[in-house]
């Protein structure tokens, strides 16, 4: 079976605080690595009440600070918010106090609404230099050059992989172009999957940092010890969706006995087609329905992420994934 990794929106539960998400987190990524996993990524959000990891780098180090293996990382970063040599500083300074544990996702969305991206000082617009930010930023891990003006310390000389992010054809390209692996955000933009999987492959150039290609997707996986359960854990993850469109974002909720009655036909089928790459079901369903995932797209790595709402339900979920996953 493929390597498979756990994707954590560190998400804030109604009822509850940052801090106990981070708590959470942490013992999820210990759980994970328990498991097998072989990453743990956490993502870049601002302004969202129900997801807490903004500060990603430093949640990243409480993360691997905490584990004693397995790979942590971001996925990923928005490069338009940041300036490149800060980046790399702060990736620097994690793989020097976790060497060969540390993964650099970028994103080339702000990951936030236009008023937050001004207060982040920082402008949609920047994502146009999206490919120029990369390789700046891949420039500063190199070893430092005779005469080089500015260096990130710590970073230059130290192994980060790059990996580029994204959920259309544009990140796709560029990351075949530049010879880096890619990982494709189907967890919730599906629509262009296949698509940007074909053209990553076809156009593929290696580089120093890649042989070959490298996709790694993104799966929506709820399991529970009932189809039914799992059914109504999934309904936390469906309002969320639903709230956001509504202009409504929010604390993640408790799942719902009835989730028709708390969407319209319209926004049913609007999650419906963002959440097509899930997986709901009990321990067999959920084997089966990752194997055809599999089948079909061929990926070389799987990331799963699961937005369930009670911690021990979420941690029971994973390890009922990991033994899908396993032969």
């Amino acid at each position: 079976m493929i390597p498979y990794s756990v994707l954590d929106l560190a998400p804030v539960t109604e009822g509850s605080t940052p801090a106990q998400s981070f708590a959470n987190s942490l013992d999820l990524a210990r759980h994970a690595e328990a498991l097998g996993y072989t990453r743990y990524w956490l993502a870049e959000h601002h302004n969202m009440p129900g997801i807490a990891s903004a500060a990603t780098a430093v949640l990243i180090g409480h993360i691997a600070g905490g584990t004693a293996k397995i790979r942590v990382g971001a996925g990923g970063v928005m490069l338009p918010n940041h300036a490149p040599l800060q980046v790399a500083e702060q990736f620097g300074t994690l793989a020097a106090l976790y060497p060969g544990r540390i993964d650099l996702g970028l994103g080339r969305a702000p990951g936030t609404d236009g008023a937050t991206a001004r207060a982040l000082r920082r402008y949609f617009d920047s994502a146009d230099a999206f490919p120029h930010d990369v390789q700046e930023l891949l420039r500063y891990f190199e070893p430092v050059r005779p005469g080089q003006a500015v260096q990130a310390v710590p970073g230059a000389g130290l192994e980060v992989p790059v990996w580029l992010l994204g959920s259309s054809l544009f990140s796709a390209q560029l990351a075949a172009s530049m010879g880096l692996p890619f990982a494709f955000a189907s967890h919730f933009a599906p629509a262009m999957m296949e698509e940007a999987l074909a053209r990553y492959r076809l156009d593929f150039r290696p580089s120093k940092h890649l042989a070959q290609p490298y996709a790694m997707l993104a799966l929506n996986v709820v399991a529970a010890d009932t189809g039914a359960e799992a059914r109504r854990l999934f309904t936390t993850q469906q309002q969320s969706f639903v709230r956001l469109r509504r202009g409504q974002p929010g604390l993640i909720p408790p799942p719902l006995d009835d989730i028709e009655a708390f969407w319209t036909p319209q926004e049913k089928a609007m999650v419906e087609q963002a959440l097509a790459c899930s997986v709901v079901g009990d321990a067999a369903g959920v084997r089966a329905g990752i194997a055809g995932f599999i089948a079909r797209h061929r990926p070389d790595e799987l990331i799963l992420t699961a937005n369930i709402f009670d911690h021990a339900a979420r941690k029971h979920s994973f390890a009922l994934a990991a033994g899908a996953m396993r032969p």
